[in-house]
């Protein structure tokens, strides 16, 4: 299946069903870290959640509209990145992302979102990508601001998690825009 080689530590792996539990695990050890940011950890309480939700991931896969993938960190897996709302017509996606706190400092996610981008832009000829963060989540700014995005404006109110509206920031990167270049090359 899809895999993407980041360098020589990390891998992006197409999530199959065999892969359930250990999302499972990954999403139990870090569940308070994850709650903060993620509006969804709340509802995955259990490996049949990812079971069942593998499959629906590898249709979008198939169909063309979603790439969810696990980010292999030295041969582990320590997070989650995919390309969300690929919208053909307008040649749009957004990218969503995840790591465990044990894996947290190492450029992982940085690496992982770079390397999506790159694929997103040159071999889908994507031509508009979106990261949304929230205000208050100054881990996840820092990546599209490492990678040059454009911070475009807030979105009041808009998501809802643990039972409260936040604001989220938008930021966005166009093709004709990006270098390609990773940022410790720069």
């Amino acid at each position: 299946m899809f895999t993407l080689k980041v360098d020589h530590e990390i891998e992006l792996q197409l999530f199959e069903r065999h892969h359930a539990l250990k999302l499972y695990q990954l999403v139990e050890e870090n569940r308070e870290h994850l709650r903060e940011w993620m509006p969804w950890v709340d509802s995955m309480t259990a490996p049949y959640h990812f079971e069942s939700i593998i499959p629906v991931w590898l249709s979008q896969f198939a169909e063309n509209t979603a790439l969810n993938v696990g980010i292999i960190y030295k041969g582990e897996l320590v997070g989650s990145i995919g390309l969300h709302q690929m919208d053909w017509y307008n040649s749009t996606a957004s990218i969503g992302y995840y790591l465990a706190k044990k894996a947290e400092g190492h450029g992982i996610i940085t690496r992982a979102v770079h390397a999506l981008i790159n694929y997103a832009f040159f071999q889908l000829g994507i031509n508009r990508i979106e990261i949304r963060c929230g205000v208050k989540n100054k881990k996840s700014q820092a990546i599209p601001n490492r990678l040059g995005f454009v911070k475009e404006g807030i979105l009041r109110d808009g998501e809802q998690l643990n039972g409260r509206f936040h604001n989220l920031i938008v930021y966005s990167m166009l093709a004709r825009e990006w270098k390609g270049v990773p940022p410790h090359q720069r």
